[in-house]
């Protein structure tokens, strides 16, 4: 193992095991060379635990336009797909929930999901992966909020109220570059019944993909720390998903957390997807967010399987490469510990409580 274990914000695994589920075993426990994560890499890099996303693709239609070519050549406005309901992607998040049930199971004590923070803080003393169970989008919790319950009820501890596209709880950034994330209207009343049932349950909310208006409801209505898991820094790449300076200083007066995204969008101040951009992008981002969010609030929030990602990082292997540059950077062994896990620890225990 790498000899600095990080935790990690966000990661799309569950994904690829739903895009093919008679591969899973070889997709996880063996590893079949692609994508950026199963589990032998993980534990060659020191992957310590991580939020594994519930989410819902759209359908995808014949006649699109080539949206990731379209990410290649900025400026790009791309459309958003139609708000799903819960009848519509219940199952399948029931799925993915089940698929990273199993992951633990045939783990065979490799992996766990973590429902408290002593949990959380046992994984981390005994080497064992601690994941997080995140839903990335609530379309699947429906209105009535009672398919929160349920998914409570089986590890559910992190929310998003939105992917991009709108839900009944709230409206999403578009992936358009440049722009800024005040988008459009903010929480609707059954997505501000959801952070109240969340807060209830010491359900993290994500505020990644979230336009302005519902971040600030968010933050009126909240007793929790504002966390975005994998988002990055509006004033370093003026993309949609990043974050204003203003939303940065709110949530470290909360007590909250970013979570580094290494999608290349988000990083390259010129808003391409190619992944030829070296460290430079990586580190003037985490500059940035150290410096107005202080060291307590920053971490990694890769974005791993659900994004296109630096050729110097490549895969999960490439985070130690990572923390190297980071000493490079002169940041010194205190605060890459706090950045590569121990932030993400207290800011859940904020959240959760013991």
């Amino acid at each position: 193992m790498a000899d600095t274990p990080f935790l990690d914000g966000h990661n799309d695994f569950l994904l690829r095991l739903l895009r093919a589920p008679a591969a899973r075993e070889q997709t996880w426990l063996k590893g079949d060379g692609t994508g950026h994560l199963d589990l032998p890499r993980m534990r060659d890099a020191g992957f310590a635990g991580g939020f594994f996303a519930i989410y819902v693709s759209s359908p995808h239609e014949a006649d699109e336009p080539d949206y990731q070519a379209m990410m290649d050549s900025p400026p790009y406005d791309l459309p958003l797909p139609a708000l799903m309901s819960a009848e519509q992607t219940q199952s399948t998040a029931l799925q993915m929930a089940g698929h990273l049930m199993w992951m633990e199971r045939a783990s065979q004590g490799a992996l766990k999901i973590c429902r408290t923070a002593a949990e959380l803080r046992a994984c981390l003393e005994a080497g064992t992966i601690a994941a997080v169970m995140h839903m990335e989008g609530a379309e699947a919790i429906g209105p009535d909020l009672d398919a929160l319950y349920a998914f409570h009820a089986m590890g559910l501890r992190s929310l998003g109220p939105v992917w991009s596209r709108p839900t009944v709880f709230g409206h999403g950034v578009p992936f358009r570059f440049p722009g800024d994330p005040d988008t459009g209207p903010g929480l609707t009343d059954a997505g501000k019944d959801l952070v109240r049932a969340c807060n209830e349950l010491k359900i993290m909310i994500d505020l990644s993909h979230l336009n302005e208006k519902g971040f600030n409801d968010v933050a009126s209505l909240s007793d929790a720390p504002l966390v975005a898991t994998h988002s990055n820094a509006h004033a370093v790449t003026p993309s949609t998903r990043n974050l204003t300076d203003r939303q940065l200083a709110m949530i470290r007066e909360s007590g909250g957390m970013v979570g580094l995204n290494y999608a290349t969008v988000f990083l390259r101040e010129d808003g391409r997807k190619s992944t030829d951009c070296g460290w430079d992008p990586v580190m003037r981002h985490l500059d940035h967010l150290l410096d107005k969010l202080g060291e307590d609030h920053l971490g990694f929030g890769s974005d791993f399987d659900g994004a296109d990602i630096p050729d110097v990082i490549a895969d999960v292997t490439g985070v130690p490469a990572l923390i190297n540059q980071m000493r490079e950077h002169q940041y010194g062994e205190d605060l890459i510990a706090k950045i590569a896990r121990n932030n993400w620890v207290s800011l859940l225990e904020r959240t959760w409580g013991e």
